[in-house]
């Protein structure tokens, strides 16, 4: 578009050669009415434009349901442009240049019914658009479309780049399409296991054009618009062999997120390798599930903040939403601080599981209540205090029946598991932080994978438990209390893990900022979480807070009675005990690791502190009695 004699026809032309489209000139267009009107030195009302333009506009809509075309029409005012906006697929291409050389242009040239006379009205009517490509017309036409070409190109990039379509990373794909993102997609080919993947979501996408695939590595990058955002959602095992094949083809300025559940120290290698080609590095937890990814999970960046600046407004757009419709998203913290955080949600999350499996087995196996019933009294609690997403889920799964039977009794039992509740334990072990009944969640996963052992070893071992009918009642409100004390006790340990990797990192984490992300969109979401968001500060001592020791207080007597009970009727409770044990060893003035120095310093000279000398005195005894 254009004033006469800008050059629409001339650079519409080479335009159309270079993109293999096919070219048309509005002015061919024209009534002949118009045509004799401007031979006269007339110019153009809207009027005679009008029908002139709607037709052009028809013309577009064709030409956009074939491969698309060139047009080079003047287009003067927005009005006109509206006109002949008929299809969402525009790219216009604004050719200005002053009015002196232009003139030259038009006196110089023969054959064309619009005459030079006519210019000053054409810029009279001009409104340069404030949108598209503009060019200056003062190079020449080959410069000119090269200009233009590399200005489509980088309009035509998309802003958002996503490898690996599983369950998570297709559902994310999804969710930034679904907001409006420019997404391109790739997935590796893999002769006869994975084949396809990107275009078949594309097929089964149709109505989001803002959705790209493709299975070569190279053109799924040149496809994206600098600086590159390329999220990568594959396990964690396949992240370095991918960086390999990535930086060559990236540039300074990139940014890369790993959205996956990898190792923080790992994390914190990727982003140094990085960091030295000038490539940015994200090691981002995301929580929540094929339905959490899809409809808005929980979102915790780690490492580069230039790199989260970039990405901030992508995360925010997808991620959930709390009570005062905050994303559930944040940069947690440099380094691998937030694959640090999520691997400490994996760690509850194992926790609260085992938790509510230990309450399930209990009270359909000692106080003997059908799983219909189970689901009730979970229904009521969670109405309360207790409502969280995975008493939500527990509920369905209770309820859920296949040919008219409980289709959880026909799984086996043997729970599998991907890793990072380990690495939790072991980063607890790091930073000597007490970690029991979050450790004795995956102990008890791993026990449970040794079914053929488990099998010969309950023939040897027989018993059988029963709860009284009049003890029911009682039992089932002691069973809730252990239940909220132990769920407590299992989030403090967790904050208290970030806290001390914190201290030690420099991250400076803030636990009530993290609790406010995990409200919503993530796995351990719940009425607790919403508390501890509003409760937390840079104190995680959640079980010395005014507003839990009351609640803690009225708990402690049921939540042992429960545990005792249980284990005396011969109830694997690892997960309750263990927090049992945490709690009272953690509310005990005194307590015998005395002795254990006493015993270290015997066998192995490794000294002790006095509580009647100066704490930073260290002695040694000679313990045998001569």
């Amino acid at each position: 578009m254009g004033v006469a004699g800008s050059g629409k026809t001339t650079i519409g032309k080479a335009l159309a050669q270079e993109l293999g489209l096919p070219f048309y000139d509005a002015d061919n267009f024209h009534p002949q009415s118009n045509i004799d009107k401007m031979r006269q030195g007339t110019a153009l009302t809207d009027d005679d434009r009008h029908p002139w333009l709607t037709d052009l506009a028809a013309w577009i809509s064709r030409w956009e349901g074939e491969k698309g075309a060139v047009l080079a029409c003047s287009a003067l005012k927005e009005q006109y442009r509206k006109i002949l906006q008929s299809v969402e697929n525009i790219t216009w291409v604004y050719l200005e240049g002053n009015s002196e050389m232009i003139l030259q242009r038009l006196e110089s040239r023969s054959g064309h019914f619009m005459p030079a006379a006519l210019l000053e009205s054409q810029f009279a009517a001009l409104e340069e658009p404030d949108y598209g490509i503009r060019v200056n017309v003062s190079s020449s036409p080959a410069e000119i479309v090269a200009k233009i070409l590399s200005k489509v190109k980088m309009m035509n990039a998309f802003e958002f780049g996503l490898i690996g379509l599983g369950v998570m990373g297709k559902s994310l794909a999804l969710n930034l399409a679904g907001k409006g993102i420019s997404i391109s997609v790739y997935n590796r080919h893999v002769e006869g296991r994975e084949e396809g993947i990107a275009a078949g979501l594309i097929a089964d996408n149709p109505k989001l054009p803002n959705l790209r695939g493709f299975d070569n590595l190279g053109d799924f990058i040149h496809s994206l618009a600098r600086p590159r955002k390329v999220m990568m959602m594959i396990y964690s095992g396949a992240i370095d062999k991918q960086l390999e094949e990535l930086i060559p083809i990236l540039e300074a300025g990139d940014v890369v997120i790993d959205g996956g559940n990898s190792f923080y120290k790992d994390t914190i290698r990727r982003a140094d390798l990085l960091a030295e080609k000038d490539i940015l590095y994200l090691g981002t937890g995301i929580s929540g599930g094929e339905e959490g990814a899809r409809k808005g999970p929980s979102i915790m960046a780690g490492g580069s903040e230039r790199a989260y600046l970039l990405m901030a407004h992508y995360f925010d757009l997808i991620a959930a939403k709390d009570q005062a419709g905050e994303p559930c998203s944040a940069y947690i913290g440099p380094g691998g601080a937030g694959h640090f955080v999520k691997m400490v949600h994996n760690g509850i999350e194992y926790a609260e599981m085992q938790l509510l499996s230990e309450i399930y087995y209990l009270l359909r196996h000692f106080l003997k209540i059908p799983p219909s019933e189970i689901a009730g009294i979970f229904s009521e609690w969670h109405t309360g205090e207790l409502n969280s997403y995975l008493l939500e889920i527990t509920i369905d799964i209770l309820r859920k029946e296949e040919d008219g039977e409980l289709l959880l009794d026909k799984i086996l039992d043997q729970a599998e598991q991907k890793g990072t509740g380990g690495l939790s334990a072991l980063a607890a072990l790091e930073y000597g932080v007490p970690y029991g009944p979050l450790a004795e969640a995956v102990m008890a996963r791993t026990l449970s994978a040794m079914r053929s052992r488990r099998l010969t070893a309950a023939k040897l071992y027989s018993r059988e438990a029963e709860a009284t009918a009049t003890d029911r009642e009682a039992l089932l409100s002691k069973v809730k209390n252990a239940y909220s004390a132990a769920r407590l006790i299992n989030h403090q340990i967790g904050f208290s893990l970030m806290s001390e990797a914190s201290l030690r990192n420099q991250w400076e984490l803030d636990p009530a900022r993290i609790a406010a992300i995990w409200t919503n969109g993530c796995i351990i979401r719940s009425v607790l979480m919403e508390d501890l968001a509003l409760l937390l500060t840079e104190d995680d001592a959640i079980l010395t807070s005014p507003v839990w020791v009351p609640k803690m207080r009225g708990w402690q007597q049921d939540f042992a009675d429960i545990v005792a009970l249980g284990l005396q009727q011969g109830f694997a409770l690892p997960v309750l005990s263990s927090a049992l044990n945490y709690f009272l060893g953690y509310t005990s003035a005194d307590s015998p690791a005395n002795l254990i120095q006493a015993q270290r310093d015997y066998f192995g000279a490794h000294t002790y502190r006095r509580r009647d000398k100066p704490e930073d005195q260290n002695f040694h005894t000679n313990w045998i009695n001569i």
